[in-house]
Parts: C-alpha cells; sequence; structure tokens
C-alpha cells in the first residue's frame, strides 16, 4: 500500500509542487463540520528543466535546485538555508515523522532503552602515561560528551587518585545543536591543551588553546582549520592544516603562540591533493603528508625547530602511494613502488630519501596487505591482513627477529593503539569480534605474556556464548568468493525464516571491521542476522580486491553485494524480500545501485547520507572532495568514457519506474562530504519515477553534517530510527507493517 502524507498547508504545498493558490477555499462550514483527516502524503518537489551538457552528453536535471547557491556559506551558518529548499526539507521531516517515526514510537524508545542499557555510561578508556601524567577521556553518567582529564603517572591504573579535568565537553557542548572534538593534545611541558572544536558538523574547526592551570585561554583561536595538528618540540608554536573555501585542508601554517603570527609552511595547489600533519612516535619528526586517493607524497621537518626547513622523502610519482614512519634513525617505508600490489616494506636515511636510496625490509607478498606500522623504541610492529584477517607482526631491532600475534575466532577485528610511550616494550593493541566485546591489551615485547587492561562492559548483560559468529565465501556472477561475515544468536532458525541486516560499503579500499556493536544486538536478540559484505572496491581480501571494484569496474562492487544477498537466501540463511540493505556515503551508492539492480531481492533499504548524485557530484569542481576523487571514479568532465561509465550506474541518473522497496534515506544539512542535495534530489526523483513503490522516506538531520547527531545518546536515537524501520520493513513489528505481501 502506498503510504501519503498532507503537507502542514495549501501555501506550502504551492511553493514546493509549483501550483497556483486559486483552488484553495476555506469556508465557515469547513471550520464547523470538519472532514476526516486525509491520509498523510508526501511532499512532491518542484520541477524545472535544467539542462547540463558536457563531453558530447546532456542530461536533463529537474531537481538541480535543491542546490542552494550559498551552499559554501550553508555549511558554516545553515541558518542562511534558502527558505524554498528549507520548507520542501522540512515537508519531507515532517512526513518522515508522522508516517515513520510517530507509528513507532514506542518500538524507538523500547530500542533507545535497550541500546542505552548496553551503554556504561560513566565509562572511561585505559590511561595512557605520557611523561609525569596519564591521560584518559572519560563520561559522566547521563553525559553526552566527552571528558578530557589526567591524573599522574604513578597514579595511572588507580581510578581514585585524584584528577585534573583539562575539557569537559558535556559543559562545551550545552545548548549547542552540535558539538564534536577534533584533535586534541598537550603542549611537550604538559602546561597547556590546545584542542580543535566543530560546532556546525561541517567540519571547520577552529583550534583553542588553554592554560590547563589557570583555564584561560592563551592565544587567538585558530579559524577554518582541518581538525589535526601538532606542537613543536619547545611548545612555542603549533603546526596546523587550513581549510580553504571549497572546505578542502590545503596549507600547513606554524602558528607562534608568542606573536600570533602565522608561517606558511607548505600549500598544495593541485585540488586532487589533501594534506596532513602528524608526528613520529619519536617525536623527533613532523610529516607532512599530501595524498590523492592513489598518490602520495611526503615531506618531513624536525620538531625543533621554530622556523623549519623542509624536506621532501620522495616526488608524487602518479599511482605510487607510500606513508613513513621514523624508526631506528631511519625512515621507514610501506609502498606499492615497482608494482607492490600488496606493498612492500622499505628504508632510508634520513639524509637520501630518493626513491633509488631506498633499502628493500620486506618484500612484496601478493595476497598479503601491508597495512601500517606502529614503531617503539626496540621494537616495530606493523599491522597485515591476509585471507581477509588482520594480524599484528613485530620485529626487534636488536636482531631482526620477528613473531606474530595470534588470535583464534573465525572473524574479528584489531587495532594497534599508538600511545605516548616511545620507550616502553610494551605493545597495546585492541581487539573485538561481532559477539567479543572489546579488549585493550598491553602486550610484552619481551615475554609475549598478555596483560588484559579492560574489557567494554555490558550493564544489561551480554553473553558471548550465545551468539554465533561466521565467515562465508559467496560466489559473484564470475566466480570471485566474497567474504561476509554473519552475526546470530544460536537459536536462530537457518530454515529461511530470519531476516537479514546486509550492511556494505565497498569504496576507497576501506574495509568494514568485524568488530563489536552493541546496537546491532537489538536486531540480533529479535531474530535477524547481521551480515556485512566485503566486496571488490574494499580491501578485504588485498589491494587488487580494491582495484577491481573501482573506475571502470565498480559494477563488481554491486554484483558482489548483490550476489552476497542471493547466497544467503539459497544457504536458508534467509530469504528473498526478508533481506534489508543498510550502507552509508559510499555504502549508500551501493545501496541506490542494488536498489536499480534487483529491487525484490529486499524488503527494505537504509541509505544513509548516500552518495547518488555521481555524474553531478563528479562534474562540480567547487566540492570538496570532487577532484581527489577523479582517481577513484573517473572524471566525467573530460572523458567520455568516464561519463559514460559513471552514468551507466549512478543511482539518482537511473531511476524507473520499478518495485522498490521501502526507503529510509537521510542526509545532513551541514554534511560536506555527502552534500544535503544528494540524498534530498534522489528521494523526489523515486517519487516522481517510481509513485506506487516504496514509500520513500527522507530525514534531513537539520543540525548535524556528515555523522549525523554529535552526541552519544542523540545518536543512539537515530539508530533506533533505522532499526525500526528495518524491524517494519519485514514485518517484524505490530507498530507499522511496512512488509510487501
Amino acid at each position: 500500500m502506498r503510504l501519503t502524507f498532507l503537507l502542514a498547508s495549501a501555501a506550502t504545498a504551492a511553493l514546493l509542487t509549483g501550483c497556483t493558490m486559486t483552488d484553495t477555499k476555506l469556508t465557515d462550514t469547513a471550520v464547523e463540520t470538519p472532514a476526516a483527516t486525509p491520509a498523510p502524503q508526501p511532499p512532491v518537489a518542484e520541477r524545472i528543466d535544467h539542462e547540463i551538457t558536457q563531453v558530447g552528453r546532456t542530461r536533463n536535471d529537474p531537481y538541480n535546485w535543491l542546490k542552494d547557491d550559498n551552499w559554501q556559506e550553508v555549511m558554516r551558518d545553515p541558518s542562511v538555508l534558502d527558505a524554498k529548499i528549507r520548507a520542501y526539507l522540512e515537508a519531507e521531516n515532517a512526513y518522515t515523522k508522522a508516517v515513520l517515526e510517530d507509528p513507532t514510537t514506542e518500538l524507538r524508545d523500547e530500542l533507545f532503552a535497550e541500546m542505552r542499557g548496553r551503554i556504561k555510561e560513566d565509562d572511561s578508556t585505559v590511561p595512557e602515561i605520557d611523561g609525569p601524567w596519564a591521560y584518559y577521556t572519560r563520561y559522566r553518567q547521563g553525559g553526552e560528551y566527552p571528558i578530557i582529564a589526567r591524573r599522574p603517572a604513578e597514579d595511572a591504573f588507580n581510578p581514585d587518585a585524584p584528577e585534573t579535568i583539562l575539557l569537559d565537553g558535556d559543559a562545551m557542548g550545552d545548548g549547542k545543536d552540535y558539538f564534536s572534538f577534533g584533535g586534541i593534545d598537550t603542549s611537550p611541558d604538559h602546561k597547556l591543551v590546545a584542542y580543535a572544536v566543530d560546532t556546525q558538523g561541517s567540519e571547520f574547526y577552529k583550534i583553542h588553546i588553554k592554560d590547563i592551570a589557570t583555564g584561560a585561554e592563551t592565544a587567538a583561536e585558530i579559524d577554518n582549520a582541518y581538525g589535526d595538528f601538532e606542537w613543536t618540540a619547545n611548545g612555542q608554536a603549533i603546526v596546523w592544516v587550513h581549510r580553504d573555501e571549497n572546505a578542502r585542508p590545503d596549507a600547513v601554517y606554524q602558528r607562534n603562540l608568542a606573536t600570533g603570527e602565522d608561517t606558511l609552511l607548505y600549500e598544495e595547489k593541485d585540488p586532487g591533493f589533501f594534506v596532513g600533519v602528524g608526528k613520529s612516535a619519536s617525536e623527533d619528526v613532523v610529516f607532512i603528508n599530501a595524498s590523492g586517493h592513489t598518490t602520495s607524497e611526503v615531506y618531513w621537518f624536525s620538531t625543533s625547530e621554530l622556523d623549519p626547513e623542509i624536506h621532501l622523502i620522495a616526488p608524487r610519482q602518479t599511482d605510487n602511494e607510500y606513508s613513513v614512519v621514523h624508526w631506528d634513525g631511519q625512515f621507514y617505508i610501506i609502498t606499492n613502488l615497482d608494482g607492490a600490489v600488496d606493498f612492500k616494506m622499505m628504508k632510508a636515511p634520513m639524509e637520501s630519501t630518493s626513491r633509488d636510496a631506498w633499502e628493500e625490509v620486506i618484500p612484496h607478498r601478493p595476497g598479503t596487505l601491508l597495512l601500517g606500522m606502529q614503531p617503539q623504541k626496540d621494537y616495530l610492529a606493523r599491522m597485515e591482513r591476509e585471507n581477509g584477517l588482520p594480524r599484528i607482526v613485530v620485529r626487534a631491532r636488536a636482531d631482526g627477529a620477528e613473531h606474530a600475534i595470534s588470535f583464534d575466532e573465525a572473524a574479528y577485528d584489531l587495532g594497534l593503539d599508538s600511545g605516548y610511550d616511545y620507550n616502553t616494550p610494551i605493545l597495546r593493541f585492541d581487539y573485538a569480534s561481532p559477539a567479543t566485546p572489546d579488549q585493550v591489551i598491553d602486550y610484552d615485547l619481551v615475554s609475549h605474556a598478555r596483560t588484559l587492561r579492560k574489557t567494554r562492559e555490558v550493564p544489561s548483560g551480554h553473553n558471548p556464548d550465545d551468539y554465533v559468529t561466521e565467515r562465508v565465501m559467496a560466489p559473484s556472477w564470475d566466480g570471485a568468493e566474497v567474504p561476509v561475515t554473519l552475526l546470530r544468536r544460536k537459536d536462530t532458525p537457518l530454515d529461511g525464516t530470519a531476516p537479514v541486516l546486509l550492511y556494505g560499503y565497498g569504496s576507497y579500499g576501506i574495509t568494514i571491521p568485524a568488530d563489536f556493536r552493541t546496537g546491532r544486538l537489538s536486531l540480533v536478540d529479535r531474530g535477524f542476522i547481521y551480515a556485512i559484505v566485503h566486496p571488490r572496491g574494499s580491501m578485504a581480501k588485498g589491494y587488487q580486491w580494491y582495484l577491481d571494484g573501482k573506475l571502470d569496474k565498480k559494477t563488481n562492487t554491486f554484483k558482489d553485494y548483490v550476489a552476497a544477498g542471493h547466497y544467503l537466501v539459497d544457504q536458508n540463511y534467509t530469504s528473498k524480500g526478508k533481506l534489508v540493505a543498510m550502507g552509508g556515503s559510499a555504502g549508500g551508492l551501493l545501496m541506490g545501485a542494488a536498489a536499480n539492480m534487483d529491487p525484490q531481492l529486499f524488503g527494505g533499504i537504509i541509505a544513509a547520507v548516500p552518495f547518488v548524485d555521481v555524474v553531478n557530484t563528479m562534474s562540480d569542481e567547487s566540492l570538496p572532495l570532487t577532484p581527489p576523487e577523479w582517481p577513484e571514479w573517473g572524471n566525467p568532465l573530460t572523458s567520455e568514457t568516464d561519463y559514460d561509465t559513471i552514468a551507466t550506474y549512478s543511482p539518482y541518473d537511473n531511476v524507473s519506474d520499478k518495485p522498490y522497496p521501502p526507503m529510509l534515506i537521510t542526509g545532513g544539512l551541514s554534511d560536506p562530504r555527502v552534500t544535503y542535495w544528494e540524498p534530498s534530489k534522489w528521494a523526489a526523483k523515486l517519487r516522481h519515477e517510481a509513485p506506487e513503490a516504496g514509500p520513500y522516506f527522507l530525514r534531513i538531520n537539520m543540525d548535524a553534517g556528515h555523522g549525523g547527531a554529535s552526541g552519544r545518546f542523540e545518536g543512539l536515537k537515530e539508530t533506533a530510527t533505522e532499526y525500526a524501520f528495518a524491524l517494519a520493513a519485514v514485518g517484524k513489528t505490530d507498530e507499522l507493517d511496512l512488509e510487501k505481501k
């Protein structure tokens, strides 16, 4: 049944549809004898022809008007959004509230209470020792935002020791619609704390510097900043990254705290390259990283210099990627140079870093992907992935001997914690699986003993033995085997009756981890199987797996995902119409493409901040991510082939009258990554082209960006809405039934 919504007023309806008010008439009779309340109807966006011609191709975009001409200013100040656009977005939000949110109020409240009940509200991180202090993050009971604090190093693991609060996120975020920290770091003498804050969700940060003893700000704030920065060794300056008017990190400056002057250290002229800064674990070197999607260039300078000399490691070379750490007085480099698809490890002396001086340390091993390095004084740990699973390998400086740290579960997540102390023989890492809560483990690099520092508490209770984690391989259209991670309760029947939440991403080489998320349990405990597909376009099976899911091979990502869904049907995990697809950002592109390819496979689709308007976005050079992402998608401004390839799969350009399932589509008004008009235009076009399908629910967060609500509990409310939709889509709740019969 098609669900509809009555707009708030005839005037609003006229504004959105382009009709006039001449047919609207109010009478005394209507006031005295109200008519029956009409069924809710969805907003209908006005269609205005807007032809675009490029590389000999012409397309019409009738919803182009939803992109505010002043969008850059909207990112900084959402209040300046065009009134007509605002009216449409608010009408969409009202429809979603009336038809989806209000009928599921009790269910959403129940889901929210469950998810909140699994969070230890007064939780804290394991302290990290840095010189005389141990630093940690904690939350207060009921608090939305983190508190950054420290205690003396000798009392690092004594929770009753006196503490000093450096930053109180709850107090700082009070009264703000959005609040998020970026980088946070203390000065080398531990007297000052620098921190970056975003209050719009637009990722334009302001960097503040505060005296810890007095609480007073000691310098003028740094505006239009990226979230990362570094202190110089003497604490006299901050090295920070500037964002330009199009939200691109384009330059590195050094702020002299005594004079307030900014000195330009590096400026990137190519809009396809973003810049960032990072300090070596030894704290002797600051790296400036300039990178596109497949090409990188690294500079370095000494942290001891107030007016530093900048050194280039090796000049950029198209499709050559490399990353650098400082260890044992040399630079250690992970690179794909000379066809090392899954990367190899090299080293070079600091005084001679050109590529011809690089010496091989670990050769290229096809199928074993080198992910990164973590140096400590006497050991170099590295992360690598083989057969879809990560592992840690440790190399000793003294003799080059190596050993791996092993794990037993079928699927798991692993992460290295960089920590503060370079001289310690202790390596800290994080471990979790879909069924096993996160653990923080200190690993003795000499004795190989493990000390469990923390296991995530689930206050409402969690027994890992009640759940099963599986890794299955689904054959795709061409025989490629696609890894799929599954989480289910032991008592969930495998007879085709269970619904499946099928999560996917598959772009930029990003591999969705097999981690522990307490929110998922609210679906799994209601009979869902939670499945994560690792399609081509990720690096789940190495870098070649990524290369086989980009540019002209991008459709492999979509085919892998749909094939995984069919495999789960064929293997009796579920049945057609009982899969709820879910993905966000580039994963939202996957949702749109899968919906166009096989709409009847799915009972519902959740597309969060979806990148669905691919031709238009990749043709708009002013958008923050467009030039850097041409190596990922192609450039439709200059290449007929790229244009045609993108046009074949771009969800917005391929909407037609198909039996689409119900969809929940979300966005953020100040999102610089996937701009609000992408999901808005897509929803409007779905309603126009396939009006009898759906229903389609669009929810734009008017106070947030790409990540949604900023508070830890406000974010749970958004998840509760998504899960209520998923349950309704497969007929698992009496409050609202969206299941197609």
